[in-house]
């Protein structure tokens, strides 16, 4: 299986530091959620449709009063009389007080509003313009030279009801409140003419006005459905502050605890080696009584017992202080031409005594004539010996352990170690890549270990450009495989003619 490594980190940070900071975001994040609501008379929802309908008849104020002003100055010119004038200065006085009304909603904030009393108050204000048009209705005109003035003046409740329609769809039932009354009226004038014209454009009046309610009815799902998306734009906004200021506050404490473990393995990297230094040393001078014969021997094997875990815990401290080098990219690699196969002859070697202490068979299958490898000497032998120290490890006594170094498929080189012991189940892999990581089979059938073996020949590999591969079922063994790219192989060079080839040639 390919490279894996085995990152935790915490997905929900607090600053327990600004707890005040967390608090609001979480408020802003609620309240924001809140608001993503459609049912009627949410008050927010109501707050931002008045603010809309505001909007609106502040934006469309001129619209009507310019029609009313044409209608005035065409009744004039057709002879209406003076009373067109009063009907348009009243009609225009009505439009004027609900534009300064919106106005004054307009500049309120929303959270100030009073849905109630300010739709009440809107309806009253369309209320006053609908008499005004009821005043219209009831105009008449004995001296106008235009025939039909009925049908005329049912053709501008026609186009001022459409203009009411698109303006006043944020606010329900502002339609019905402007126009119910005149369009009552002018029903029952036509019927109480019973002229054929008239009744029809009567008829027609009638139902226009439910459906250019409905048509209102639907831009206020529109209007409604807009303000559900940007509520929900305002949330997702709100949630990404929230995890961007999680990210920095993770991004700072990551950065702290990497000063701080810098420091540390800075300090503890001279305050530890030099007392164990001096441990090793003297505890090896007595456990092997180079002064003189211990005339006790319990003596000398707590000496002993006493060496072992020094070295122990020095090697412990090593391994730790190369990973923590190898994940800070610090790690220095001193490359160079080097010959695998003899690293990995070298290290068998060097494992011969512990492999034969517990009667495990170690086979060595090597090709033959692998050119050289552009790679750090010290890393590939302490990827070897790590492998092999694993492998020696968690195979059972009279076991076999199989060594293998070739050409992978893609023209690079490979270290491969596979043992028989007891696996590892597919699930615990990733664990026994994390640092620290053991397997819980391994566990209970080896000796016990630091953890930092596998991690440290990743980050090794992952510095040359490699790969590492973990393959292993249960009961059946493991193969720990090291893969070198093809750009870190050297291709042979032909040798430099001698002096006397030279001579030929010439």
């Amino acid at each position: 299986m390919p490279l894996q490594r085995s990152n935790t980190a915490d997905k929900f940070i607090v600053d327990r530091r600004k707890p005040h900071r967390n608090s609001d975001v979480a408020r802003a994040v609620r309240k924001t959620r809140d608001r993503l609501s459609q049912q009627a008379g949410n008050p927010d929802f109501d707050r931002e449709l008045l603010k809309l309908h505001a909007r609106a008849m502040t934006s469309g104020a001129i619209a009507i009063p310019l029609l009313v002003l044409a209608i005035a100055a065409a009744g004039r010119l057709a002879g209406t009389g003076n009373e067109i004038g009063l009907w348009a200065l009243f009609t225009l006085a009505c439009y004027t007080i609900v534009a300064f009304m919106a106005r004054r909603i307009e500049r309120t904030e929303a959270s100030d509003l009073n849905p109630l009393q300010t739709r009440r108050e809107f309806l009253i204000g369309h209320f006053l313009c609908g008499l005004g048009w009821a005043w219209f209705v009831r105009l008449g005109c004995g001296a106008c030279e235009v025939d039909q003035f009925q049908i005329v003046k049912a053709v501008v409740l026609l186009f001022a009801m459409a203009a009411t329609a698109v303006m006043t769809s944020s606010l329900r039932g502002a339609l019905l409140a402007t126009f119910a009354v005149p369009v009552a009226l002018y029903a029952y004038i036509g019927l109480e003419l019973w002229m054929p014209v008239e009744a029809i454009m009567a008829g027609l009046l009638v139902v226009s006005l439910p459906f250019f309610a409905y048509v209102a009815r639907q831009l206020n799902h529109s209007s409604l459905m807009m303000l559900s998306f940007r509520s929900e734009k305002d949330a997702l906004i709100a949630e990404l502050e929230t995890a961007k200021s999680m990210s920095d506050e993770a991004r700072r404490r990551a950065e702290d605890a990497n000063l701080a473990k810098s420091r540390f393995l800075a300090s503890m990297s001279h305050e530890l080696r030099t007392p164990l230094n001096a441990i090793l040393g003297f505890s090896e001078v007595m456990s092997n009584e180079v002064l003189g014969p211990m005339s006790n021997p319990t003596y000398r094997d707590y000496a002993h017992d006493v060496h072992e875990s020094g070295q122990h815990l020095l090697d412990l401290i090593n391994e730790i202080l190369d990973l923590s080098r190898i994940e800070a990219g610090r790690y220095q690699l001193n490359e160079e031409p080097v010959m695998i196969l003899g690293i990995v002859e070298d290290c068998c070697h060097m494992m011969e005594l512990r492999a034969r202490n517990k009667d495990i068979r170690v086979v060595q299958d090597f090709e033959h004539e692998l050119p050289r490898l552009f790679a750090d000497e010290r890393a590939v032998r302490q990827i070897t010996l790590n492998l092999l120290s694993n492998a020696i490890k968690f195979t059972a006594t009279g076991g076999e352990i199989r060594v293998r170094v070739g050409w992978t498929a893609g023209g690079g080189q490979y270290i491969s170690i596979k043992d028989n012991g007891p696996g590892i189940p597919e699930d615990e892999i990733p664990v026994v890549l994390s640092a620290f990581g053991q397997g819980s089979i391994a566990i209970k059938s080896a000796e016990q270990g630091t953890g930092l073996g596998l991690p440290i020949v990743q980050g090794l590999l992952a510095m040359h450009g490699g790969e590492f591969e973990l393959h292993s079922k249960l009961r059946e063994g493991t193969e720990a495989i090291a893969i070198f790219p093809l750009s870190r192989v050297m291709e042979e060079l032909p040798a430099l003619p001698t002096a006397a080839v030279a001579a030929r040639r010439r």
